[in-house]
């Protein structure tokens, strides 16, 4: 249900189609998902690159796993440093992964020994070094499944979800009454809701399946 989400996002901004399927690399689009080194959300971003790109993180939400802010953080982070790498996307999604630095510091190695530079070139971890090819090798397999004897489901182009702005805090149980969803369902589409409502603290908003929203 979030993938128009994020290439409504992507078309928005101009940005490379591929891109969209990061997330299945990462999380396969689970916005609750944490990894062992405390990445968490469907963009798996860890505690400090999310609270510099926005992301808020307190007792009651947690930006990373709300699958709105955490695609547009998403974007900007990867704007960012396809900028830092002069517009190689390949080194953009490998410095997502591994981290600006350590790829900086592998080119750096690369010239002091007369090597290339870009991303095929660089000595990076093994795990970076696989998951830039895995998102390409997605993105191959989406283009073309036929080729590769694979039936991909057909994904609706309509939005499956519907932004719910509330103006203070709200429990999930009375939105669940009011829309006939259930709350385990509004708790797998808001998993960035720590309290099982939202924040006290200024206006909030929860994602409903598409429809549900007037009611």
């Amino acid at each position: 249900p979030y993938l128009h989400v994020i290439i409504g996002e992507i078309e928005r901004r101009g940005l490379p189609a591929e891109l969209a399927l990061l997330p299945h690399v990462e999380s396969r689009y689970n916005p609750a998902a944490t990894s062992p080194k405390a990445a968490a959300g469907m963009w798996q971003f860890i505690p400090s690159t999310g609270r510099i790109m926005g992301l808020r993180q307190d007792s009651w939400q947690d930006d990373r796993r709300d699958v709105l802010a955490s695609t547009r953080a998403a974007m900007d982070y990867l704007q960012q440093l396809n900028r830092r790498f002069g517009g190689d996307w390949e080194l953009a999604m490998a410095a997502y992964n591994c981290g600006p630095g350590r790829v900086e510091s592998a080119q750096v190695a690369n010239r002091l020994r007369g090597r290339p530079t870009d991303f095929w070139s660089l000595d990076l971890p093994g795990e970076t070094e696989n998951y830039v090819p895995q998102i390409l090798a997605a993105a191959r397999l989406v283009a073309e499944p036929a080729k590769y004897g694979m039936r991909l489901p057909a994904i609706p182009s309509a939005p499956q979800l519907e932004l719910v702005r509330t103006q203070g805090s709200v429990d999930l149980a009375r939105v669940a009454q009011a829309s006939g969803v259930s709350v385990a369902e509004l708790r797998r589409l808001n998993p960035g809701l720590k309290q099982g409502r939202t924040a006290p603290y200024g206006p909030g908003r929860m994602l409903v399946p598409a429809g549900r929203g007037k009611q």
